[in-house]
């Protein structure tokens, strides 16, 4: 199983959700981890690209339906870590734009192994 590790912007995502929201997401990111490739190569990763004109090529995503949460995430293959960028609700616009600012914050960083486990 891969590991997840989190932005500290993203555990503070987390925090600002009600413990069964919270229980629900972290639920749905263990899931993911057993395979987090994109749908292509048999895993569970949507990927992004361009989402209302930011380049979010090499992320991917979790869409919780039910209590309209996303999760968006990279990967080190490598290493087999998900680090975790956003948690947030599910409205289009917004976990996109908050996702390329962390995207632009971290540069680089985003994409290795420079987080904390939770």
């Amino acid at each position: 199983m891969w590991k997840d590790k989190y932005l500290k912007e993203a555990l503070d995502d987390l925090d600002k959700l009600d413990s069964g929201l919270r229980l629900m997401v972290l639920a749905g990111i263990k899931k993911v981890r057993q395979n987090p490739l994109p749908q292509s190569e048999g895993g569970y990763g949507k990927l992004l690209g361009n989402k209302n004109g930011n380049n979010l090529t090499g992320f991917f995503k979790i869409k919780y339906r039910g209590i309209g949460i996303r999760v968006v995430y990279t990967l080190i293959r490598e290493k087999e870590i998900m680090n975790i960028v956003v948690i947030s609700k599910r409205d289009e616009n917004y976990c996109y734009e908050v996702t390329a600012k962390r995207k632009k914050k971290y540069e680089k960083k985003i994409f290795e192994d420079s987080f904390n486990e939770l």
